[in-house]
This record gives C-alpha cells, sequence and structure tokens, in this order.
C-alpha cells in the first residue's frame, strides 16, 4: 500500500492552540470564595466569641421548641427584684438539649440561668434572641 501524498500546495492542518480559561471568571471564583469564607468566619465568630455573660435568676415563665427548620428552645424568665414590683421578663435561647432538659426539669422552681450574649448572630437559626443560656441551677428561696 502506498501512502496518500498530499498536494504541495496545501499547508499541512494544525490543531487549534489550547483555549486558556478567562482571567475574569478565576477572579469571580476567587471572589465569591472569600465571600463565602468571610461569612462563615463572621457566622463562627459571632456563635463563639461572647460580648458578656452573667446569671439571672427567676421562675421559667415560658419554654418551648420553636422553628421552621432549625429548633431551638426559647423561653422567658419571670424575675421579680421586690414584693410589689412588676415583674421583668428575660427572653432566652438554649441551644444544648442536656442544658434544656434541666431548665424543663427546674419548671415551678426558682432557678439560675447563666447565660452568654452574642450580639451580631446574623439569622434566627442559631435563635431568636441573642442570650444563649449555657446552666442552670436551683436557686433556694424566694
Amino acid at each position: 500500500m502506498a501512502k496518500a501524498q498530499m498536494p504541495s500546495d496545501s499547508v499541512p492542518a494544525t490543531p487549534p492552540p489550547p483555549r486558556r480559561r478567562s482571567r475574569v471568571g478565576l477572579f469571580l471564583f476567587l471572589f465569591l470564595l472569600v465571600v463565602a469564607g468571610g461569612i462563615v468566619l463572621y457566622v463562627w465568630g459571632t456563635l463563639h466569641f461572647s460580648y458578656s455573660d452573667g446569671e439571672r435568676a427567676g421562675y421559667v415563665n415560658k419554654f418551648s421548641r420553636k422553628g421552621w427548620i432549625c429548633k431551638t428552645w426559647e423561653g422567658e424568665l419571670t424575675m421579680v427584684s421586690s414584693p410589689g414590683t412588676p415583674p421583668q421578663m428575660f427572653p432566652f435561647t438554649v441551644r444544648d438539649p442536656a442544658v434544656a432538659d434541666q431548665i424543663t426539669r427546674g419548671t415551678g422552681q426558682r432557678v439560675a440561668l447563666h447565660y452568654e450574649q452574642h450580639k451580631g448572630v446574623p439569622t434566627s437559626c442559631f435563635g431568636e434572641t441573642e442570650y444563649f443560656v449555657t446552666g442552670v441551677r436551683a436557686v433556694a428561696g424566694p
């Protein structure tokens, strides 16, 4: 078999150069990656660093598990400073099921709730209030 010969006046076909990715697409991808990383870092920071912490004592007035997708325990603590004064309500959020169980068992008793205040939490998926209860103990006396 003889090889087919190309006519001398035709130029052999060269493959097209490899296509380079657009720098705009790469810049957009990196920009979106930095923005997403910043959002994740912000949410992590608001949930792990507390603005303040303390204790509030009173009677748990309302306590229920709420949320469409993200379920959290939400409650109100009724605080009475002295007889004859109107009670103050302290709204709080509980994310730990063990602490929620302790609060449920302490219903009807005077309790002290240890809380941490987290300012700037971006969505109610983490809790409806900025006060996150981390501990509970029974308090004797009125």
